[in-house]
């Protein structure tokens, strides 16, 4: 067996696929967690796309923004108990403040800032580790900058200002009002914290994962029997449809259910008698892509693997 009962529930977790379709898929994929998961997509098992977004850790998002430049921290815990922590949240929030001071996204370079009140950030981190007496971590930062117009931040369900489970940065070019480009920039960070956009635009999905929607599409394809051409079309249109559902600029504005975001921020640029240019975002999920541990549930499918 090239799979344990860990497996089976990392997959069920990530795909929401019945326990027996987890353990064939894994067989038939040796074991491959990827494979596995692109198996019950092909057979129409999962929602990968969606179901890889959920939460996988515990601790904090933060954002905060200074002039035209804005930043958004993951900060790690063990459990939501620590998340709640004063004294955590406070952690959270000053080194995403210093964050906005350092150049690219180097966390190790974040750590190696210097902390308000004394000492590192790193140093902080450590001393928070052995005060709260729960593992802590910085796990990434991403900045966006314009040179002329506004950076907007959004925090959805927010455990407190400007720290919380997901958090937005919509970065908007133009010398439209301020008011104008807030009021925008905050509806559409609503967008991406409800939509999940993978890029900006097409151009820039992840190479690989097209290969992967091109791979899947054409097992689909395959299994409907049409001539090949008939074939080749399908799977051509599927990923064209995949890369207009997750790339921001293409996707359908989640306030009205019919209009492209392109149209929305051009509209918004007609009506402001300015052209407006949303030049870049961030969408930090807390934990999204970090692998559960493993916990009691495992107990319960391993007779299940081993039957």
């Amino acid at each position: 067996m090239a799979y344990t009962a860990a497996d089976v529930k990392n997959l069920r977790e990530k795909t929401g696929a019945g326990m027996m379709d987890c353990k064939k898929a894994l067989t038939e994929t040796d074991g491959d967690m990827e494979a596995a998961v692109d198996f019950l997509r092909a057979k129409g098992l999962a929602a990968a796309a969606k179901k890889s977004s959920r939460t996988a850790a515990e601790g904090l998002v933060g954002v905060a923004v200074s002039g035209t430049r804005g930043v958004a921290v993951e900060v790690n815990s063990e459990t939501d108990f620590v998340a709640k922590n004063e004294q955590f949240q406070d952690f959270v929030r000053k080194t995403t403040e210093v964050a906005l001071g350092v150049e690219g996204d180097d966390v190790e370079a974040l750590k190696a800032a210097a902390y308000p009140g004394g000492g590192t950030v790193a140093e902080k981190l450590t001393n928070n580790v052995a005060t709260i007496g729960e593992n802590q971590q910085v796990r990434r930062l991403k900045t966006v900058e314009v040179a002329n117009g506004v950076v907007v931040p959004y925090v959805h369900n927010a455990a407190a200002p400007s720290l919380g489970k997901i958090g937005v940065l919509v970065a908007l070019e133009s010398e439209a009002p301020a008011d104008v480009l807030e009021t925008l920039g905050k509806q559409l960070a609503m967008h991406i914290a409800a939509a999940f956009p993978q890029a900006l635009t097409a151009d820039g999905l992840d190479a690989d994962v097209i290969e992967r929607e091109r791979a899947i599409a054409r097992e689909k394809a395959a299994e409907s029997g049409k001539p090949e051409a008939v074939q080749d079309k399908m799977v051509e249109g599927a990923v064209a449809k995949y890369a207009k559902e997750n790339a921001l600029l293409s996707q359908v504005f989640v306030m009205d259910n019919k209009t492209p975001i392109q149209q929305v921020v051009d509209q918004a640029g007609k009506d402001a008698g300015a052209r407006i240019v949303l030049k870049d975002y961030v969408r930090f999920q807390l934990g999204e892509g970090i692998e559960k541990e493993v916990s009691d549930f495992a107990a319960e499918v391993a007779a299940a693997v081993a039957g």
